[in-house]
């Protein structure tokens, strides 16, 4: 039987031990695969969820419907669930760990911290769960809350051996994310600008959920939204962002997420 001895300080290896007690038998956490076209027709446990959900054969309408009631339990039926849902989630994670903590000279926990608080707040606050692709949304956020940390220092110096004017983009540094950072480093929009941005354009959020967050009309999101992207295409296309230069350093602490203290309990 898993135990809390020597409890694991990674945040996603303490997820892991976390989600290992929670399903270990006996347990009363179920999922009811009978409520859902395309799952297996029976109650099962969370490790039997998980293997059902990593299967090939397992169709992504299907997963939506499955990631859409997890997102419902874990907000509505507490902490039991969330924690569920993050070991099921937890093979996305450690990917998306993994690739970034790959050559990072900084604490990589910081990394992992980033990526599962992040997963965390889309989980219990922001995913839509009436749009397709929850899971593979709450990963792609996670994965840019991750990219922050990776490479946390912006600064505007120029490319010692580029000329001036646009040049080829080169990954990672021109990840959407570093290109909205760029812009922020040298004025061209603020961060609300970048932020309302990322919302609508690489997390999937529409117009009117953003503006409803922001507490303003949906039609002054938009036209906000509209002339900030002006601006960044303006600069783009000028060659303003060619000079803006991204550099990996040691992160500065962020936030850890413990999962002793698992926000909301």
């Amino acid at each position: 039987m898993p135990s809390f001895s020597e409890w694991p300080d990674s945040p996603l290896d303490s997820a892991q031990r976390a989600f290992d007690l929670l399903v270990h038998p006996p347990t009363t956490l179920q999922f009811d695969g009978r409520r859902f076209a395309g799952c297996p027709d029976r109650l099962m446990s969370l490790y039997e969820l998980k293997r059902f959900l990593l299967d090939r054969d397992t169709s992504r309408g299907v997963r939506d419907l499955v990631w859409r009631e997890l997102v419902v339990r874990s907000r509505q039926d507490g902490p039991g669930w969330v924690l569920g849902a993050v070991g099921l989630a937890m093979p996305g994670l450690r990917a998306l760990a993994g690739g970034l903590a790959r050559g990072y000279r900084g604490d990589s926990d910081d990394i992992d911290a980033e990526i599962l608080g992040t997963f965390w707040d889309r989980l219990m606050r922001r995913v839509d769960v009436d749009q397709p692709r929850i899971l593979p949304r709450m990963l792609d956020a996670a994965g840019r809350a991750g990219l922050k940390v990776r490479y946390a220092d912006v600064t505007t110096e120029p490319f010692d051996s580029e000329p001036p004017g646009p040049r080829t983009p080169l990954q990672p540094w021109d990840h959407p994310e570093f290109v909205l950072a760029r812009a922020v480093a040298i004025g061209v929009i603020d961060a609300d600008d970048a932020n309302i941005i990322a919302e609508t354009r690489l997390e999937g959020a529409s117009v009117q959920a953003a503006a409803a967050r922001w507490g303003i009309a949906g039609q002054l999101a938009s036209h906000w939204r509209d002339r900030a992207e002006s601006r960044l295409v303006d600069a783009i296309r000028d060659g303003e962002l060619a000079h803006v230069r991204l550099r990996t350093r040691p992160a500065k602490p962020v936030r850890r997420t413990s999962l002793r203290a698992w926000p909301g309990q």
